[in-house]
This record gives structure tokens, C-alpha cells and sequence, in this order.
């Protein structure tokens, strides 16, 4: 189960950078990077209510709530769409490629792990691929769409890790549906404002349905299922399906968008995915790692979540 979840995860991720494509020939990136987090609180709000659950998550959760609300509901939507502007998705789907390295690396991070050299070796080799990649296609120098779309990988990966490690305590649905509500009096006015100072000029349909795919299916149903695999299988084990993610958004770019998939484009993201691989097949040295002690349980307004007892 984990991992058919995280599968269906990933195959909504993958479609996030041709959806965002899209929308933005209609929508300003502003609109389309901070208001799919709008789209999906208000999604978030409904879910809470309907299954009678608070809609603020208990005080010691709120400081790591932020964390996933800044990494995934504000900083990488955003990052990516200003990105996007200046690339197509099939070049960003090469540098998504370092996501798993990324979400690996902010795990380790997080759970005090060591991880052996041939993590930092593979995810220095990933990193090479993608940067030499990077300045092929900017001919010879590094674009600042480049710089947007590293920074945008380094936040979804912290986001992807703590609202996995959250979500053992919570549920999934919960930590994503808390994330989107807490970032809302930042995501609500930054779109408001940004709908008003560069209105959408000549709407389309293809825009309207990437702004509501990333908004509902990318922000929000899509994380439901993730970091609840994440929470059942290991934010490490299950982790490794994003392996396949750039090869479906360059599957996705060329069969929705006409997108041309050179040559230089398949071996880059081929490199990218294998050195992953590797690093995090690599990436803990268990005889050094420093253990972490297990949370609380946790009990959510009047249904307590649901833990096997200890045998």
C-alpha cells in the first residue's frame, strides 16, 4: 500500500511543471505559484470541516508546520513558476531530478544520520550533471532560472521530509490540509494583490485547467497521498519512487505541450536519476547514525489516531 500511494503521488507531481506551463500563458507567475496554494487551502478547509477536524493544528506542531507551509506551499511554487518563464518544463524536468537526492539529504538532516561518502559523492556528481546541463542549454553561463529552480528542489525536498516525518504523528491529510490553512494569510493577499496589479489577459482554457491542476491536484490530493506513504513506508523507501518523476515530466511536456526532448535533455536526466540512485542507496552509515527518540502520541480533537499496541 505505501508504495502504490506513493506512486499515485508521484505521477500527480509529475504533471505539476507542464500544468504550471500552461497556466502561465494566461496567468501572471505570482498568481500561478502562490495561488495554487490558495486554491488548495480552500480544499483544505472543506476537508477539515467535513471530516470535523480542527482547522489549526495543536501548538507544538505549528513550528514544523511552517516549515512544510514555507518549503512547499509558498517557496517552491513560486520559485518554479518565476522559472518557468524563462525555461520549458523539459528543462526543469532535468533539475527536478535532484529532488529525491534533496529529500534524502534533509531526512539525514533532520534524524542526526551520517551518511557515507558515496552519498556526498553521488549527489556531487548529480549536482554536476545538472549544473553542466544548466549552462549547455544558457550557453555558457548559468541562468538565473537555473538558480530559482536549485533553490525551489532544496525546499521541496525540506518539505517533502518534514511533512513526511509529521505525517507519522498526524496523517497525511491532516499536515498538508494544517500546512496550506497556516500559510493562507500570506498565499491569500500575495494572490489577491498579484490578480489585480497583472490581471490574466486572454484566458484560455488549457491555463484555466494547469491553474486548477496545480491548485487541486498538485497542492493538495496529491500530498494527501505522499506523505501518507511516507508515513507508512519511510519517508527513505518510498522516497526512491521520485526517481521516476523526471521521466514522466519529460513524458508529459512532449505529449501535452509539444515540448522537443533532445538527446542532450535524455542523457542528462538519465545521469541525474542514476546518480541519485545511488546516493540513496548510499546515503546512511547505520553504526554511526545517532538515534532519534520516538514522538508522543498524539490525540486530534475527539478521534485519537489510530496506533497498533506494542506486542
Amino acid at each position: 500500500m505505501p508504495l502504490l500511494l506513493g506512486a499515485i503521488g508521484v505521477i500527480c507531481f509529475s504533471m505539476t511543471f507542464p500544468a504550471t506551463t500552461a497556466a502561465e500563458t494566461s496567468f501572471s507567475p505570482l498568481v500561478v505559484g502562490v495561488g495554487r496554494s490558495v486554491i488548495a487551502a480552500a480544499m483544505a478547509i472543506a476537508v477539515l470541516a467535513a471530516r470535523r477536524q480542527p482547522l489549526l493544528p495543536p501548538r507544538a506542531a505549528i513550528p514544523r508546520l511552517l516549515i512544510v507551509s514555507g518549503a512547499v506551499g509558498i517557496g517552491f511554487g513560486l520559485l518554479s513558476a518565476i522559472a518557468l518563464r524563462q525555461v520549458d518544463s523539459v528543462h526543469g524536468a532535468v533539475l527536478t531530478g535532484l529532488i529525491p537526492a534533496a529529500t534524502a539529504g534533509m531526512a539525514v538532516l533532520r534524524a542526526g544520520e551520517r551518511p557515507r561518502p558515496a552519498y556526498w559523492a553521488a549527489l556531487a556528481l548529480g549536482l554536476a550533471v545538472v549544473i553542466g546541463f544548466a549552462l549547455i542549454q544558457g550557453g555558457g553561463r548559468l541562468r538565473s532560472a537555473d538558480i530559482l529552480l536549485l533553490v525551489a528542489i532544496a525546499m521541496g525536498g525540506l518539505g517533502y521530509a518534514e511533512g513526511g516525518a509529521l505525517a507519522r504523528e498526524y496523517g497525511g491529510w491532516r499536515v498538508i490540509c494544517w500546512a496550506l490553512i497556516l500559510a493562507l494569510p500570506v498565499t491569500g493577499p500575495v494572490t489577491a494583490i498579484a490578480a489585480i496589479a497583472d490581471p490574466a489577459q486572454h484566458v484560455s482554457a488549457a491555463a484555466v485547467l494547469g491553474l486548477c491542476y496545480v491548485g487541486v491536484i498538485s497542492m493538495c490530493l496529491g500530498f494527501f497521498v505522499w506523505y501518507q506513504a511516507m508515513a507508512l513506508g519511510g519517508v527513505a523507501r518510498v522516497g526512491k519512487l521520485q526517481l521516476a518523476q523526471p521521466a514522466l515530466t519529460l513524458g508529459w511536456s512532449a505529449l501535452l505541450l509539444g515540448e522537443h526532448v533532445g538527446w542532450l535533455t535524455a542523457a542528462a536526466a538519465a545521469a541525474v536519476i542514476v546518480a541519485t540512485a545511488v546516493g540513496r542507496n548510499a546515503r546512511v552509515d547505520l553504526k554511526t547514525a545517532v538515534p532519534v527518540p520516538a514522538p508522543a502520541p498524539v490525540i486530534v480533537s475527539a478521534c485519537p489516531i489510530s496506533r497498533r499496541p506494542s506486542r
